[in-house]
């Protein structure tokens, strides 16, 4: 069922800082974000009834609010944020304004929504495994995971702590810049272009046809402004390998954020929450072993791939 973006509940409504750079902006939080004053439910109604509602905002609300902006609601996510379609059997799926027949992506779906329906500048969302940068495709907008350990995630709801990341969306590249130098707190645009673009040729060749041939403009665009353009492979290994990795670390991180609240309250959940999560108890240490040493391979791989001044190009979904 398609529903509104943004939670059920008393309005969220809290005014930012005058005179700051996003002065007349609005935005919503994903609620997985801590409001002052208002539950955290993280998609969840039996986690926002255990938990204690929050007398101080997360550090990514409160950056927004000292800039000026102005916080409107709280939005949808996929249960706990173990999800990629945007679907919650409590809160229902939000609408995909690009696309209504389809889901809007997840599990910051109802962040993406809100922003794409112009209810509201930005919005904030989280990226473990591409709860921003599904959505964002899938509703058209921009989105950013940032890299892991950039942000301060105080006073947002964990999953995988390993992977957990707070990311933000926008309808278009001004508001993204802006939004993007208060939170990163630096300027965005770089004193020069980069030099080099690379395209991952092995990510590339598993979209289909018509996704990697309306990416050709992009990359025609992005190879006249750099100037050098380089193919290579993202994952040597393979790229299946890697998901491989993330599927093993991920699921157990997630079971270890979420089994001592399953012990204790028998909460409801969906079933794919409740069999994933069973799932990942399972995990062997064996298969977490060898998939910690693949991520670090793979960092690794990227640190030298995508060196400062460098542009990779790859199909998000």
């Amino acid at each position: 069922m398609v529903t509104s973006p943004f939670v059920a509940g008393p309005p969220v409504r809290v005014g930012g800082a005058s005179g700051g750079p996003l002065s007349g902006l609005t935005f919503a939080a994903k609620d997985l974000f801590d409001v002052a004053g208002h539950p955290t439910g993280g998609g969840n109604p039996d986690w926002a009834r255990r938990h204690p509602v929050p007398t101080r905002h997360a550090w990514a609300v409160q950056r927004l609010l000292d800039a000026g902006a102005t916080l409107i609601g709280k939005t949808v996510t996929d249960e706990v944020s173990l999800g990629i379609l945007g679907e919650n059997p409590f809160d229902g799926t939000p609408l995909n304004p690009r696309a209504p027949e389809h889901v809007p992506g997840g599990s910051s779906s109802g962040s993406a929504s809100a922003v794409a329906q112009g209810l509201c500048d930005t919005a904030l969302g989280t990226d473990t495994g591409g709860s921003v940068r599904v959505p964002a495709s899938f509703c058209g907008l921009y989105g950013i995971r940032p890299t892991h350990g950039r942000l301060d995630l105080t006073g947002m709801m964990p999953q995988a702590p390993s992977s957990d990341t707070t990311g933000w969306f926008a309808r278009d590249a001004a508001t993204f810049a802006h939004v993007s130098e208060v939170l990163l707190g630096e300027p965005v645009l770089p004193s020069s272009l980069p030099s080099t673009l690379v395209v991952a040729v092995d990510a590339f060749g598993l979209a289909d046809a018509e996704t990697a041939a309306a990416l050709q403009p992009m990359v025609r665009t992005l190879s006249a402004l750099v100037g050098y353009v380089r193919e290579d492979l993202l994952a040597p290994p393979g790229l299946s390998v890697w998901a491989r990795a993330q599927r093993s670390l991920q699921p157990w991180e997630a079971w270890q954020t979420f089994k001592d609240w399953l012990d204790r309250d028998n909460p409801r959940l969906a079933f794919s929450v409740a069999r994933g999560l069973v799932q990942a108890s399972a995990i062997p240490e064996s298969e977490r072993q060898w998939a910690a040493l693949m991520r670090a391979e793979a960092r690794a791989r990227l640190a030298w791939l995508v060196p400062p001044g460098t542009v990779l190009c790859m199909p998000t979904t």
